[in-house]
């Protein structure tokens, strides 16, 4: 993959699982890529193998509910790369599962500043610098939770449903500004959020058998496909990684 060289990228929740492979991708696909997440012990670690391997790459500390967070992430990756093409805004929280009368006030609205403020965050810094070189693609990582309810994720149905919201808000007023806006809702992907939902025990998805949970890597070459020209077609949409079509697309299938 080599589509992408000479563009700017940032990635967050970049420390593990889909953010992780999501930025080693995009390196490959010869993009610079800026890793970010709350601490950089991991990052720092992803970004030097990035690097080692001939890629790009610098990582950045960054809480995406902090708004002078997200705004100096935006602002190193234009000083790193010179420009910024392409925004995944990738960091999540699920955690803690329960149900609404169980669950800590505190802690809910924790998700939600992370989930959604975090999006918006990253919108509201991003769209400026790529308007001012023509256009960019931001990927939201969406859900199927954002349209159907689960037990115990009162909180993280609540914060999909905000970013398929946003998505298509942002698409309306910058589309015509060449910004290119994406929802990808992946389906259950082998990461640290399975294994919580696993050990919650709440609502089926937590009894789903590991061996069903598609990889993050199928994400994060779906993301670079979602970037590239065809990505075009898909633009204010919720594209879904379950269908067939889309995996034929990218090429997870035969």
């Amino acid at each position: 993959m080599t589509g992408l060289t000479g563009a700017g990228a940032i990635v967050t929740g970049a420390s593990k699982g889909i953010g992780e492979a999501t930025a080693r991708r995009l390196a490959e696909a010869g993009a610079t890529v800026v890793l970010a997440a709350r601490s950089t012990g991991e990052i720092e670690r992803i970004a030097g193998e990035i690097r080692a391997a001939g890629g790009r790459a610098l990582a950045v500390a960054c809480d995406v509910a902090k708004p002078e967070d997200v705004q100096a992430l935006v602002e190193a990756a234009r000083a790193e790369a010179g420009r910024l093409d392409i925004l995944v805004n990738n960091a999540g929280l699920i955690e803690p599962i329960a149900r609404l009368t169980d669950n800590d006030p505190a802690a809910w609205a924790e998700v939600l500043d992370v989930n959604v403020k975090g999006v918006y965050y990253g919108l509201r810094y991003a769209l400026p610098v790529m308007q001012a070189t023509g256009g960019g693609t931001i990927i939201n990582l969406s859900s199927g939770a954002a349209t159907l309810p689960f037990e115990g994720w009162s909180h993280y149905c609540a914060s999909k449903a905000a970013v398929l919201a946003l998505t298509k808000c942002t698409d309306l007023e910058y589309r015509d500004a060449g910004i290119r806006v994406v929802g990808l809702s992946p389906g259950t992907v082998a990461t640290g959020m399975q294994v919580a939902i696993k050990a919650s025990g709440i609502n089926p998805v937590s009894e789903l058998d590991p061996n069903v949970h598609i990889p993050p890597d199928w994400v994060a070459r779906t993301i670079v496909y979602l970037c590239g020209p065809e990505g075009a077609a898909h633009a204010g949409t919720d594209v879904s990684l379950r269908s067939e079509a889309i995996r034929r697309a990218v090429g997870l299938t035969a």
